[in-house]
């Protein structure tokens, strides 16, 4: 079910199509490679770290993925091969990073995909492991446990390993680093029998029914993965190739299809030149001129055809005239009115006859005289024409 290789300077490696792939690169291996510790007799434990690369290209094919959590522990290819490879060497640069002298070491993996006559096989179920993470699956005793579990549930002939991949590659969040939480691993296998009436039971409305109220649903066959594995039963595929439907609809040419044009041929490289004296006109000179001639219009008709002030006022009966002149009088007069209004005087600050000789006194100001700026009351000090009375003495000074 699955190619497991040690890492060596130029090793062939003949994994299946369809089937999963791991390779370890192991650190005791690239040691060797490097200069050990200066003291005779210590352990070196130099961090290394690897770097994976297709042969020509800045990253590996599509189907490879490469996993190494810290620098102290071992580097993993895996993936699934895929049938459009098979028969094609796949060179795998692999390059040893030594993070404390710096010095590097490559050697080359060449994968040669052989065919399956197996493949695909038509029952593949998913299963997700939410107590896993990615490069504890892909240990192959670990891996071969759970295969060996899905095979007692399943009762199949062939059962194999078709592919694994990480929860945070589906879109899962980074677990919190408390209680030893796992970031939860997919794991596909492929069958030839049909699925079991255990794992169809995840398909049972009573269980659909409490996946959608996040309740975890009741499976028979649970007990023989719980020992080991925590599997989330709401989240597994079951995939029946047997039943899938060609989506490939044979193309009907009629209304709507374009004809098949054949080959593309492209322009030459010599273009003749081309007269845009004709587009110029099109664009630009004709609204040019319709925009002028609407604009003539128009002024003609706010300037020419005026009717004038006289020719209202011979439509304008005279009853109306009458009235909108003696309207405009009176708004004439009540503006003048305004400017040369005049305060009215108290009489009781205005003396109307000379304290002394009796006479009338004439009005304080004339009737061009701005009293606007006036005081309202004055008092007998600012009034002209008025004679100070003397002050009564004391009786000893008379």
């Amino acid at each position: 079910y699955t190619i497991l290789s040690k890492v060596h300077s130029d090793r062939n490696v003949y994994p299946s199509a369809g089937v999963l792939f791991v390779h370890v690169l192991e650190r005791e291996y690239f040691k060797g490679e490097f200069p050990p510790y200066p003291k005779t007799g210590e352990i070196s434990n130099d961090p290394i770290t690897f770097n994976t690369n297709l042969m020509g290209y800045p990253d590996r094919p599509g189907w490879l993925r490469y996993i190494q959590r810290t620098p102290y522990s071992d580097g993993v290819l895996y993936g699934s091969p895929t049938v459009e490879n098979v028969g094609k060497p796949t060179i795998i640069e692999i390059t040893a990073y030594n993070r404390r002298t710096f010095e590097t070491a490559r050697h080359n993996l060449i994968i040669n995909i052989m065919s399956a006559e197996d493949f695909p096989l038509p029952y593949q179920a998913e299963f997700f492991i939410r107590n896993m993470n990615v490069e504890e699956m892909l240990a192959s005793e670990v891996l071969g446990d759970f295969l060996g579990a899905v095979k007692n549930v399943w009762q199949p002939e062939r059962l194999n390993a078709i592919n694994i991949t990480s929860a945070l590659d589906r879109g899962g969040r980074v677990p919190l680093p408390i209680n030893d939480m796992k970031e939860g691993v997919y794991v596909m296998v492929g069958a030839d029998v049909p699925f079991s009436s255990c794992l169809r039971e995840v398909e049972n409305p009573q269980n659909q029914l409490r996946c959608s109220q996040e309740m975890e649903p009741v499976i028979t066959c649970d007990k023989k993965f719980r020992t080991q594995f925590h599997i989330d039963w709401c989240k597994i595929s079951l995939v029946d190739n047997t039943k899938q439907i060609s989506t490939f609809q044979e193309v009907i040419r009629g209304e709507g299809i374009l004809p098949d044009g054949g080959e593309y041929k492209p322009p030459s490289d010599s273009l003749k030149s081309r007269d845009y004296y004709s587009d110029f006109l099109i664009t630009l000179a004709v609204p040019s001129a319709v925009a002028l001639v609407l604009f003539l219009i128009l002024a003609y008709i706010m300037c020419c055809r005026r009717e004038g002030v006289e020719k209202r006022n011979m439509q304008t009966p005279d009853i109306q005239l009458v009235h909108h002149s003696a309207i405009q009088k009176s708004t004439k007069e009540l503006r003048d009115m305004s400017k040369n209004r005049e305060i009215a005087w108290p009489l009781s600050t205005l003396p109307v006859f000379h304290p002394v000789t009796g006479e009338i006194v004439p009005p304080l100001h004339g009737d061009s005289y701005d009293n606007t700026s006036m005081p309202l009351m004055q008092t007998q000090q600012n009034l002209p024409h008025q004679t100070q009375i003397p002050q009564q003495q004391s009786a000893g000074q008379y």
